[in-house]
């Protein structure tokens, strides 16, 4: 009787999430796709022959394709050669370079496009330098501008995965295939790059559908280059008012477009899987001559310029703009300004949906995990995959889901902070998902299996010896949450308002008003706030990869 309550008590914890789930993103999603077939009342797929009847429309679809293609070849172009070389040669600053590339791609997406506008945007500092030597027509804006700066942003996303992939390759198997004459380079693609071949396929994944389902980069830069998270955002906030209908539409097609993208890439994963067992781990060699500098030049000019737009938003910060217009010297101006443009709500609104977000996030992610991993089932299975659905979608669409659902009584909660919270909980709950499932993984049965043996019960058990055991996974995945949660916009820039507003969205605000120094002080904070999530993660994650 008391086994059978026991059971109990975790089949009512995973009817609970699997009620949360139906209720914040199953429903949400639902309604989407009726908006998007329903109209006056009745079924129509008006709304898709609209989309499909002008290239504008469709056109989205294949710039978006060609933008997160592109990003995701220059990305892997950049961050497997960075990686070897980080974890094959003893490179002078290793830590160092790993610290920038974390931060690097730990700050905001539209950050770094904000920041190459103020240097190679039309009165941009390295515009001017260059005009003044009599180079004309280079600009940032457009498709290879957008390319050039999420780049720049994603490719540490590969050297990070990249790095902990090289260090599971047993050197034995180097070994070996020196000795039959596979050297050099014909090593680095006929062995290494096999190997690693099922990180390199995740790793791209990642980067294409960030690249994808960014927002903020295109829409600042993008001059009329339309991607679809930008025509989602500009139909349901358009000119002549919301049009739901069409914009929940464009929504589906895009569900659709990232799920059939990352079909083809688990199963292209499936091909390549396969366990390594490294029992003799690749000890990084010294490098000397020719190669030593051109290693160190490549890796240290590639990190410097993915941390020019963070240095130079800093410095920006202090010096004095009326509006978008740059004049002479250094002050506080900014800052005082930032004051009187709700600079303190920001702040709070930011702390306050982020530690609350990431509260819910991380007793959900553990249960999550433990269901997953300890009473596995198909219905256990099932909430596992219905909370991994977000990192397929878009968040303007997780956005206008919830928009449509929770826009009326008795559920009104637009314009609240509660429906931000609950974007980007579902949003941003598969990296704490994933990064605690990988933790109770590690762990035996057979620890918690000795500890009810000698008295305890299996929720002291779970509370004080399983969790606790988990702890570097689950606080590795919760600051990588916080780190997208305090930095989100695709999402927030459709639910927030004015009592609503964060630092992220406060700095795109700021942007499009032209108000440039007052959005480089919003974006000073917020990276203050990344340096901080870093200082946290290294502190209690030892390890120099991550896991998702």
């Amino acid at each position: 009787m008391q086994a059978g309550k026991r059971r109990d008590g975790w089949t009512i914890v995973s009817w609970v999430l699997m009620a949360l789930f139906l209720i914040f993103l199953v429903w949400p999603i639902g309604n989407l796709l009726k908006e998007a077939v329903i109209k006056d009342g009745a079924f129509s797929l008006d709304a898709f022959q609209t989309f499909f009847g002008k290239e504008y429309y469709y056109g989205s679809i294949f710039n978006s394709l060609k933008i997160g293609i592109a990003v995701m070849v220059v990305s892997l172009l950049l961050g497997i050669p960075f990686a070897y070389f980080y974890s094959f040669y003893q490179l002078k600053g290793r830590k160092l370079l790993f610290v920038l590339c974390l931060l690097g791609t730990m700050s905001a997406p539209f950050l770094g496009a904000y920041a190459w506008i103020l240097l190679m945007g039309n009165s941009g500092l390295v515009t001017k330098l260059l005009k003044s030597i009599g180079i004309r027509g280079l600009t940032i804006y457009g498709f290879w501008g957008i390319v050039f700066v999420q780049s720049l942003k994603l490719f540490p996303l590969v050297v990070i995965y990249m790095n902990g992939a090289f260090r599971d390759i047993d050197n034995s198997l180097l070994e070996a295939a020196e000795s039959m004459g596979c050297k050099g380079v014909k090593r680095f693609i006929q062995v290494i790059m096999a190997l690693t071949m099922p990180t390199i396929l995740a790793a791209a994944l990642l980067v294409f559908m960030r690249s994808f389902a960014d927002f903020g980069t295109p829409v600042l830069i993008g001059r009329g280059y339309s991607t679809f998270p930008v025509l989602i955002y500009n139909q349901y906030l358009g000119e002549n008012g919301a049009d739901y209908h069409f914009a929940a539409a464009i929504s589906v097609i895009a569900v659709v477009v990232t799920a059939i993208i990352f079909l083809i890439q688990k199963l292209a994963t499936n091909k390549f899987k396969f366990t390594i067992n490294s029992l003799h781990p690749v000890e990084p060699k010294e490098v000397h001559g020719v190669s030593a500098v051109l290693m160190h030049a490549f890796c240290y000019i590639l990190v410097a310029l993915a941390m020019l737009p963070q240095l130079y938003i800093i410095n920006m910060s202090f010096r004095n703009y009326n509006n978008s217009i740059l004049q002479p010297g250094y002050s506080f101006k900014n800052y005082q300004k930032a004051v009187e443009k709700m600079l303190y709500r920001s702040i709070g609104n930011t702390l306050i949906v982020s530690f609350v977000t990431l509260a819910i996030i991380i007793v959900i992610a553990v249960l999550i995990a433990y269901l997953v991993v300890r009473r596995s089932n198909a219905f256990n299975n099932a909430i596992d995959v219905i909370s991994m659905l977000p990192y397929i979608m878009p968040g303007g669409v997780i956005g206008i889901s919830l928009i449509l659902t929770y826009s009326k009584k008795p559920f009104a909660l637009t314009g609240t902070l509660l429906i931000m919270i609950i974007a980007l909980t579902i949003r941003r709950m598969p990296f704490t998902s994933r990064s605690a499932t990988a933790a109770i993984m590690k762990i035996p049965i057979t620890i918690e299996e000795a500890s009810i043996s000698l008295g305890a019960s299996r929720a002291k058990t779970f509370t004080q010896i399983t969790v606790p055991m988990m702890a570097s996974g689950i606080i590795s995945g919760a600051i990588l949450s916080w780190v997208s949660i305090i930095t989100e916009m695709s999402s927030g820039v459709i639910l927030y308002n004015n009592r609503t507003i964060t630092l992220t969205i406060s700095t795109y605000a700021a942007i499009t008003s032209g108000i440039y120094g007052v959005a480089a002080v919003f974006a000073t904070i917020t990276t203050i706030f990344t340096v901080i999530c870093l200082v946290l993660y290294l502190r209690f994650t030892k390890a120099e990869d991550i896991r998702m």
